[in-house]
């Protein structure tokens, strides 16, 4: 424990920035493993500045779950910014932006309503929304929908 807390003030830590936040990530984790939250939070969020000004495709989300396990809420994806939609998450939304209901959108697409609700829950964040009332308007806008249909 003592040498993760010493890693970080090493002379010329700075030339390895991914090693240095990979050590931040790992510290951070250790400390809320071992219910300490207050000192894992500030590891946490070095890392996932890090990792973000890396670039690091998946790093920064691993520590900001990290954080939101900490107790700490952290931004969800902006509109736009996210993974794109699936074809089975379009087939889902469109109907539901059109205002059927989980029930009906699972008749039409053979899935139960509780599937449904679990697509729009994964669609919800990817778009950068949180109502159904914002979904079309997030479907209609020329960022989020490519040349074939899909979510870019």
């Amino acid at each position: 424990m003592a040498l993760f807390g010493a890693a970080p003030a090493l002379p010329g830590v700075e030339r390895w920035p991914f090693d240095h936040a990979r050590v931040r990530l790992a510290f951070g984790a250790l400390h809320r493993r071992r219910l300490r939250p207050g000192d894992a939070r500030p590891e946490l969020r070095r890392a996932a500045d890090l990792f973000g000004r890396l670039g690091a495709a998946a790093w920064p989300r691993r520590a900001e779950q990290e954080l939101r396990a900490a107790g700490v809420a952290t931004q969800r994806t902006p509109a736009g910014a996210g993974a794109p939609l699936t074809a089975q998450q379009l087939e889902v939304a469109r109907p539901a932006a059109s205002g059927l209901s989980n029930k009906e959108i699972g008749t039409r697409l053979y899935l139960s309503p509780r599937t449904v609700g679990a697509h729009l829950y994964r669609i919800f964040p990817k778009l950068g929304i949180t109502s159904r009332s914002a979904l079309r308007d997030a479907l209609d806008s020329p960022r989020s929908t490519g040349k074939e249909g899909t979510m870019t």
